[in-house]
């Protein structure tokens, strides 16, 4: 297979105690057997092995309130942790976290472990922390096939690697209790850690409901700047909305600061403000959509927009900006709002080495059936790809791989999920419903 576009790529996330996830959740984008022909993406990850076989998309499908949404969200905070836990952070402050809170006995502290490939190398990177400090961090690097330690941290002591140890050191007189080795070191310009810091940077952008606004004003910035309008441009008119042509309009400096602060919160090189955040109206981007109509076209402010036309508004940007940059998409609900064959073409952008050549990867929720596909013929995601989560009695999550439960070539997925069998669906209770139609009767008659 020709190797093409980028040799950085998300390898694999493992977390515990975080959000639903009481137990260790472990989450991994290495193709397996089972992986499609021409989907999985051959990336190096050291001096002179094999390359690794990694996989541009994955979904997440469940019962509600499962825990889907938890696994992007997780890797979400990682995310800020990262980024903002050195810069934004003072002595004192208490960290961010979200723990499963639903058994006082799992043990206080939540972990994360993550691992990259990085410019055809490896890296691994990992810390577990609690409200008040991180208790322990470390690093490591695979240049030649074996781990070498950029750092380990225990508490306040830190074991350094062999190399930039000025840097280390350096680091390690302004490092806090309660903030990340990792973003005390990219501060300080560590040559070994900044590239770790800098993929997080300009990855795991979330596309989630309560970001769709600040995601408008993404696609807005991006339909507005010359390099990027043809492509936005046609990948709305390819959602076959009606829209022929989007015409924009001057903005005030003002809004054009805002969006600029905007885009930086969505990329983490800025943070939210507490309390009210940067808001922005629609109607405020500078944009009009035009219509196709019997006549001449009929312009539309974008406030009289069907949802599903928004949602895709919403979506585009995000989109052409991880092909571009061959970055990691969160995507929760892919399919709300949008036809399942909208959703399949999206999907597809990823899937395929002529769209994504940079080796963009896409990691999305849905409850879109049609996406596990009937017969081999009409998948749009490979059996490798496809990931179920569950609630657990106790109200945790267990996330699982299609591939654990050794699905055939020729099987219809989509038809067994809805039977359940491969469990990851509600438990629905015909009884209950009818009980409660009667009560709904019987009120009504009153």
């Amino acid at each position: 297979m020709k190797r093409v576009g980028s040799t950085s790529m998300l390898l694999a996330f493992r977390a515990e105690n975080t959000r639903s996830f009481r137990d260790e959740l472990d989450f991994s984008l290495e193709a397996t057997a089972l992986a499609e022909p021409g989907v999985p993406r051959e990336i190096p990850w050291r001096a002179g092995g094999h390359p690794l076989r990694l996989l541009p998309a994955a979904g997440l499908f469940g019962a509600n309130a499962s825990g889907k949404t938890n696994l992007l969200k997780a890797l979400d905070d990682l995310r800020g942790h990262i980024l903002h836990s050195f810069r934004a952070g003072s002595p004192s402050r208490r960290i961010q976290r979200s723990p499963f809170r639903l058994d006082a006995a799992v043990d206080d502290s939540t972990r994360f472990e993550i691992d990259l490939i990085l410019d055809g190398v490896r890296h691994e990177y990992g810390v577990r922390l609690d409200d008040h400090r991180v208790i322990e961090e470390w690093a490591y690097r695979y240049p030649r096939g074996r781990a070498a330690l950029l750092f380990r941290r225990d508490g306040d002591d830190v074991e350094l690697g062999a190399s930039n140890r000025a840097k280390g050191r350096a680091t390690t007189e302004v490092m806090r209790p309660n903030a990340l080795f990792l973003s005390a070191a990219a501060a300080a310009g560590h040559p070994d850690l900044l590239p770790i810091y800098e993929w997080f940077e300009g990855n795991l952008l979330l596309a989630e409901a309560s970001s769709r606004t600040h995601r408008w004003a993404f696609t807005a910035q991006l339909l507005h700047h010359p390099e990027t309008r043809d492509l936005m441009l046609s990948l709305i008119r390819a959602a076959d909305l009606g829209i022929t042509d989007v015409k924009t309009r001057p903005l005030d400096p003002q809004v054009v600061e805002r969006l600029r602060r905007i885009v930086e919160i969505l990329h983490g090189q800025d943070e939210e403000p507490e309390g009210a955040g940067i808001e922005i109206k629609i109607t405020e981007l500078g944009i009009t959509l035009s219509h196709r109509a019997a006549g001449d076209d009929v312009d539309f402010d974008v406030k009289d927009e069907s949802l599903g036309t928004l949602v895709w508004l919403g979506l585009i940007g995000p989109v052409v900006d991880a092909l571009a940059r061959g970055s990691v998409l969160l995507a929760d609900e892919l399919e709300a709002s949008l036809h399942p064959v909208l959703v399949a073409r999206l999907v597809g952008l990823f899937q395929d080495p002529e769209s994504n050549p940079h080796n963009a990867q896409l990691i999305f929720s849905s409850h879109d059936v049609p996406l596990l596909g009937g017969a081999e013929s009409d998948r749009v995601l490979g059996r490798d790809q496809i990931w179920f989560t569950e609630k657990l009695p106790d109200g945790s999550t267990r996330l699982y791989p299609l591939s654990d439960l050794g699905p055939r070539k020729e099987e219809a997925i989509g038809r067994r999920y809805l039977a359940g069998r491969y469990g990851a669906a509600p438990i629905v209770s015909h009884e209950e419903f009818t009980e409660i139609a009667k009560h709904i009767a019987e009120s009504g008659r009153g």
